[in-house]
């Protein structure tokens, strides 16, 4: 993989511009229901038996930024391009026009694309990538990966704020690059990344030619309102707008038996309920669930493709489990919502777009987890569609006291399943051969660490049947037996993790040992709980401002500029501040007493049993009124829960 920084040199380049969708409103039931249904961009379907080679719209791949103090010039600079975008710093106006009104004047520097714009309390801001970095080819197509931004102010001072208006502008613009530094944008400038290679084959020409922005999967769209101000402008937007998307792609070249073929694995998060680990659980009114990630694995041989889908996402109903300095919060079910309205908007969508579905449910079938279990169940139960399977499999038990093993019956117990729905598959001439009829969704209660284990076992399952197809593998052989391979397959497995993990979660993955090497090392379980405490701290002390960044990214709460008073100003109670010194003087007064022994040991030991009854008693007092002290988000008021 080759990293790029752009030149000064032009060539070609690119505006990255998703489909944008209006989202407003103050609570987060009001901002998702603004929102388009749960379901992609309407697909054309056509009957065929081949796939027509189409030209895909494209957008350029590099530009220009020329700067003055009263505009933003964006030079397109692919071979021939004549396109300039103007943007007044003043009136935030955008204009076509061309390479002659460029003045010479302007300061100039090369970019890799263009993110969008964000109105914060000091105005607008540009965001633009600045280095890139080649992930490798797909189907002929380069894909990139967006390694360094920058957030450049259209005002030219901050004089006219107030002191508060100035830290709040600081706070916004750290929630930003926030949401910028966290690793996972990649975009193609010529390729509509947003869908999987069987939506792309079962397209009418029509939808093929249509422009990267107008054809792109909504749920994947990251930055859709970041070009609102582009988009709005039809004679900009069809030339230079393409779609980025977040979580992670891996492109390995591969040989088995002397024959070369490319894995890839795809994963796209889904921006609908986007959010963290504790915040952000269950679905919305739409049928929207949080943590939605498509994970598409593709192999390409020679001119034939396969490709095998899968899908994660939060348990379908309204729950919730807010940190409240409890190592595992309880998770709560709504007593005053009905859940079968969104649980069906959910499945419905599901079926309409991947068809059959097996439900994998791997959370505990005991202790807090347990009703979750049971009402998943119940809903299935009371929905009665028969495209719909539940399973139930208690990772935790199955596989404690380090029996991984037994992951094998859960992938036995689905095989029928598995083989019934297939993969997608075209041939060298362009013909499809197979189409998958059904995914399986899995879910733990974070849809990360056990979700993850079970995809990387289903994958390989197919991918196995897909090599031997394509005559990569003789008969007989297993992937498993090959070690260069596996070792690749395994390692990208746990990348994929670590990327869904740290967007959600904050750390790396949670038993990737397994993923990696097959089996559950004690080294492993070390790292486990050296991520675990690190999730503990950041989901108690720092993901509120993680899930306000997310929010101000995704245009869930627009900043108003010059606003005054804005939620980052809230007062915290006075137990906040006074309770905390408490504990932490008389825990000090209680070391003291025992390193500055008094006249006799019974003197030390009331005074040590007094101080540290002390900090003992202030430190129930704060972890019984925990949600007081946790961080939590101020930008939107988050649905309460029974």
């Amino acid at each position: 993989m080759s990293e790029f920084t752009p030149q000064p040199i032009c060539r070609r380049v690119v505006f990255l511009n998703p489909h944008f969708y209006v989202k407003t409103g103050r609570t987060r039931d009001d901002v998702d229901s603004t929102r388009p249904r749960h379901q992609p961009t309407p697909v054309l379907y056509v009957t065929t038996s081949a796939t027509p080679e189409v030209k895909m719209a494209t957008a350029y791949e590099r530009f220009n930024l020329h700067t003055t103090p009263e505009k933003f010039y964006v030079e397109a600079c692919d071979d021939g391009a004549t396109d300039v975008l103007v943007i007044d710093r003043v009136s935030t106006e955008m204009t076509l026009a061309g390479k002659k009104d460029i003045p010479p004047s302007g300061v100039t520097r090369p970019i890799c694309g263009i993110m969008g714009s964000i109105r914060l309390v000091a105005g607008t801001y540009l965001i633009v990538i600045t280095r890139k970095k080649k992930m490798g080819d797909l189907c002929g197509h380069t894909v990139w990966k967006a390694v360094d931004f920058d957030v450049v102010s259209y005002k030219k001072t901050l004089l006219h704020l107030t002191e508060n208006q100035v830290q709040d502008n600081k706070t916004f613009l750290s929630m930003i690059n926030g949401v910028l530094s966290t690793d996972g944008f990649y975009f193609c400038t010529d390729y509509d990344l947003s869908h999987t290679q069987q939506r792309l084959a079962n397209t009418s020409p029509d939808f093929q030619e249509m422009s990267l922005l107008e054809r792109a999967d909504q749920r994947f769209v990251w930055n859709g309102n970041l070009l609102r101000d582009i988009i709005a402008q039809p004679e900009v937007n069809s030339a230079i707008a393409f779609t980025p998307f977040h979580t992670l792609i891996v492109m390995k070249p591969c040989r088995i038996n002397a024959k070369i073929f490319e894995w890839i694995l795809i994963s796209r998060r889904s921006c609908f309920r986007a959010g963290v680990r504790y915040y952000v659980r269950g679905i919305d009114s739409e049928g929207h669930a949080a943590n939605f990630v498509e994970t598409e694995q593709i192999v390409q041989y020679q001119s034939a493709k396969a490709s095998f889908v899968q899908t994660r996402g939060s348990m379908p109903f309204f729950w919730s489990q807010r940190p409240n300095l409890k190592y595992k919060p309880k998770p709560l079910i709504s007593s005053s919502t009905n859940h079968m309205d969104g649980f069906k908007r959910h499945f419905e969508s599901q079926i309409l777009i991947y068809g059959k579905q097996v439900i994998l449910n791997l959370v505990n079938q005991k202790g807090s987890e347990k009703p979750l279990e049971q009402a998943f169940a119940k809903m299935v139960d009371g929905m009665d569609n028969g495209m719909i399977r539940y399973i139930a499999f208690d990772f935790h038990k199955e596989c404690s006291k380090m029996r991984w093993h037994r992951l094998q019956i859960l992938v036995d117990a689905v095989s029928e399943n598995q083989d019934e729905y297939g993969y997608f598959w075209d041939n060298s001439d362009g013909n499809i051969l197979l189409q998958q009829t059904g995914t399986f969704r899995s879910n733990c209660m974070d849809c990360l660490d056990r979700t993850n284990v079970i995809q990387s076992l289903l994958a390989r399952r197919s991918l196995q049947g897909q090599l031997q197809r394509m005559g990569v593998l003789h008969v007989g052989q297993k992937i498993e037996e090959q070690a260069d391979f596996e070792k690749i397959y395994k390692n990208a497995w746990a990348d994929n993790a670590n990327a869904c993990a740290k967007q959600y979660a904050g750390t790396g993955a949670l038993k990737t040992d397994f993923t990696r090497t097959g089996k559950r090392t004690q080294w492993g379980l070390v790292m486990d709980g050296w991520n675990s405490m690190i999730r503990y701290y950041k989901n108690n002390f720092s993901d509120g401002f993680r899930q306000d960044a997310i929010d101000l990214f995704l245009g869930n709460y627009v900043v108003e500029e010059l606003e005054g008073q804005t939620p980052l100003r809230a007062k915290k109670d006075w137990k906040f501040f006074t309770l905390p010194v408490i504990m932490l003087v008389a825990f000090a007064m209680c070391i003291i007493c025992l390193i500055m022994a008094g006249d006799t040991w019974t003197e030390t030991a009331a005074y040590a049993t007094f101080w540290g009854m002390a900090s003992t008693l202030m430190a129930a007092i704060i972890v019984f009124n925990g949600k007081e002290f946790v961080d939590a988000p101020k930008l939107v008021q988050k649905e309460k829960m029974d």
